[in-house]
């Protein structure tokens, strides 16, 4: 990984140099008044609390990321608001390079979710590059709630009250749960809002028996027992959790509610600055030890073009907005 960090580098130092070289007529103005990028500190500003996934993706990224790009990329946590505050921020940053938005499918959610989020979600900021995903695990304290699988937790659920923590108000995890529980096997839960990591806890305390949350953080509570993995919410089984089942396979066919991760950029930044920063996190993303770190925690890597990032993201839109019309849903 240094020895291709460093002949990349060697090869824009190169590229530098020539354009760096004195030049007659008409073509010397134009070639010294462009300065590179990034010529200044880069900012990735997080749309959560240190510790949740999207923090814990945007430093391995960062770490990954400051060597090819030649300055260092700085990881700013601005929570709030279901991560409004960080989108309207950056949305409002000048267009140059310098910002950039990490953020979770809670991006295309909140505008649907909010009654004035702040921003559209596919007009106004730039897409860069789908960073990872990763399912949402369903768990339980196994001292509060002693069920094995999903079957006996919804019939667990229909001889009393249960509460369920989840990561926030139009998060997947939330959202998922309100599908998967109300619509699909009629049976209510209460729904208690906290933060990923703080949900974790919740659940592990015994504030509520019920955990809704992204894979990362539940992912050392389950592994030594803390909690009890119940259903993964991808399509497969999670690699890292192999033992625990899908919602799909539990009876619910087709069931996918996912937590995905994305980079955003002010509106109007340049294609040429928006492409550089895809191609290196791809290849970020790519390379053996970040994927092997990444895979470690949970992540699923997915190295994507931008276009490809931008139709995906429209298709979310589309399909969250509806999940909160239909389940009625508000953060007002």
């Amino acid at each position: 990984m240094g020895r291709i960090i460093m002949g990349r580098r060697a090869v824009f130092g190169a590229a530098s140099g020539l354009l760096a070289a004195p030049a007659s007529g008409w073509l010397a103005a134009p070639a010294l008044a462009q300065a590179p990028w990034p010529d200044k500190p880069v900012r990735i500003l997080v749309a959560f609390p240190p510790g949740a996934s999207t923090d814990v993706l945007a430093r391995a990224l960062a770490n990954a990321l400051a060597p090819v790009l030649g300055q260092p990329v700085v990881v700013e946590n601005r929570p709030g608001a279901g991560g409004n505050i960080a989108t309207v921020a950056v949305k409002r940053s000048a267009p140059d390079g310098g910002t950039f938005l990490a953020h979770s499918v809670a991006y295309a959610v909140n505008p649907s979710l909010f009654r004035n989020a702040g921003y559209d979600a596919v007009a106004d900021l730039e897409p860069v590059a789908m960073l990872a995903s990763t399912p949402n695990i369903i768990t339980v304290n196994p001292d509060r709630l002693q069920v094995a699988n999903l079957g006996e937790l919804v019939a667990a659920a229909r001889t009393r009250p249960l509460d369920y923590g989840s990561s926030g108000i139009g998060t997947t995890t939330h959202l998922g749960m309100e599908l998967l529980f109300r619509s699909l096997a009629r049976v209510e839960v209460q729904h208690v809002p906290f933060g990923p990591a703080q949900a974790v806890t919740a659940v592990v305390g015994g504030q509520v028996p019920i955990g809704s949350t992204s894979l990362p953080p539940a992912l050392p509570m389950v592994r030594d027992g803390r909690l009890r993995g119940i259903a993964v919410t991808s399509l497969r089984r999670d690699p890292a959790l192999p033992e625990v089942p899908t919602v799909a396979e539990q009876g619910y066919p087709g069931f996918e509610a996912l937590t995905w991760f994305g980079l955003m950029a002010p509106p109007g930044t340049p294609a040429a600055i928006t492409d550089r920063m895809n191609a290196e996190i791809n290849k970020a993303l790519t390379a053996a030890e970040t994927r092997g770190r990444l895979d470690a925690m949970g992540f699923v890597p997915d190295a994507r073009s931008r276009a490809a990032f931008a139709a995906y993201l429209g298709e979310e839109v589309t399909k969250w907005a509806g999940v909160v019309r239909a389940s009625g849903a508000s953060a007002e």
